[in-house]
């Protein structure tokens, strides 16, 4: 896979799950608490919250948060892994509790063609 420079421009934080349907109301709750964390902080840009509804898609539940740039990102990691100890939160343990699997990554967008 190619390096961009990412100093510059948004950068796209993407989790991607299959998460049961016994599990679906646990991770949505806990999507929802971070994100509301997430909206507060300094270059924060948008975010959804995707559930699959039709297709052959094997990830069911995908969130897509936009950050103004690499810096705001790297600031943010440090906070919500503080909140999420505040609170015992780990969310590698409730993934691997509750069966869920997930692809998570940072993209940014490809030059315009």
């Amino acid at each position: 896979m190619s390096k961009t420079n990412q100093s510059n421009g948004s950068v796209f934080r993407v989790d991607k799950f299959v998460v049961p349907a016994a599990a679906r109301e646990e991770i949505i709750g806990k999507v929802r608490m971070t994100h509301e964390l997430l909206r507060q902080q300094s270059g924060f840009v948008q975010d959804f919250l995707l559930e699959q509804f039709s297709g052959p898609g094997e990830f069911n539940l995908v969130t897509i948060v936009e950050w103004e740039s690499q810096a705001a990102v790297d600031k943010v990691v440090p906070i919500v892994k503080a909140a999420h100890e505040r609170i015992a939160f780990s969310p590698q343990e409730t993934i691997a509790r509750l069966g869920v699997r997930a692809d998570i990554a940072n993209y940014q967008r490809l030059p315009e063609l």
